[in-house]
């Protein structure tokens, strides 16, 4: 008899066959690629170059933008970095979590395709989980298996420490440099800019907001009881009320102009994805702009 898991990796194995086939690139079937350690050469800098790979002093004496070039990998080790915390279970069917989960094992089965080596830190304030990095379908449905499993309750009341998510993949991380994707709502702490933007200068990072409709128009549904799913925090409010939804909007503009900025000062671009959308669309559009990025 198969799992629950089982079931849930054979169904995305088949869509991503039938959505993604021809559309990927590379020797191991990713648009993600490793880079490597291994110095090999210099050369102009061009528009489209990482400035994280321009050589300061190469510049300095030759008064003119030089990269350094590496070695790329041909195998990879992938990090799939994902909030488990209270705010994710929000949303509609089984919620942001759930969306998360099935990028993520979607996401983990694309890129161990070709060999690459896949890991997992599931995060939340109260318990951190860390599978270590392997190859093969069968890491795929262990990470599946984890991600399936309740999230345990917070016993806390504290927002989800963001930044204690990004040191703790770039600890989880520091030996090699890795491909890694982050799935987060993004409701915490503030101030997580500064581990994010520590956490790219050393690795690829991809970074994946999982929202859900409500949180961005909140739907009139007259007099309801609403939760803090991070505090806990109760309220009666009345969603009909033009006056509540006119300061949410702006609470709503306010907090999407400040995680944008956050991103911006981490100097990551974020892919926005709901939980209304078509998950295996959205992979396809990824795939697609990564493409364009590394042409």
């Amino acid at each position: 008899m198969t799992t629950a898991p089982e079931r849930l990796l054979r169904r995305l194995e088949w869509r991503l066959g039938r959505r993604l086939d021809g559309r990927l690139q590379g020797a191991y079937r990713t648009v993600w690629h490793g880079a490597g350690i291994d110095f090999t050469d210099l050369r102009v800098y061009l528009p489209e170059d990482d400035v994280r790979h321009i050589d300061w002093n190469v510049t300095a004496r030759v008064d003119e933008p030089y990269v350094r070039l590496y070695t790329e990998d041909r195998e990879m080790t992938c990090w799939l970095v994902i909030d488990r915390s209270a705010s994710m279970r929000f949303g509609r069917e089984a919620g942001k979590e759930s969306v998360a989960a099935e990028l993520a094992i979607s996401l983990g089965r694309l890129v161990s395709q070709g060999g690459n080596r896949v890991g997992a830190i599931l995060f939340d304030n109260d318990a951190q989980q860390v599978i270590p990095p392997r190859t093969g379908r069968d890491q795929i449905l262990r990470i599946a298996r984890d991600l399936l499993r309740p999230a345990a309750k917070s016993r806390s009341s504290n927002t989800t420490d963001l930044s204690g998510m990004f040191r703790l993949a770039a600890a989880t991380t520091v030996r090699r440099r890795s491909l890694i994707f982050v799935m987060s709502d993004f409701i915490g702490d503030p101030g997580w800019e500064r581990e994010l933007a520590r956490l790219t200068h050393r690795h690829e990072v991809v970074v994946i907001r999982i929202v859900d409709p409500a949180e961005l128009d909140l739907p009139d549904l007259g007099l309801v009881l609403v939760e803090d799913a991070e505090t806990g925090e109760q309220l009666l409010v009345d969603t009909s009320d033009p006056l509540l939804r006119g300061r949410l909007a702006t609470q709503v503009d306010a907090r999407e102009d400040a995680v944008a900025a956050a991103m911006r000062t981490a100097g990551v671009g974020a892919y926005r994805i709901t939980t209304d959308q078509d998950l295996l669309a959205a992979l396809v559009t990824m795939v697609q702009q990564s493409g364009r990025g590394r042409r």
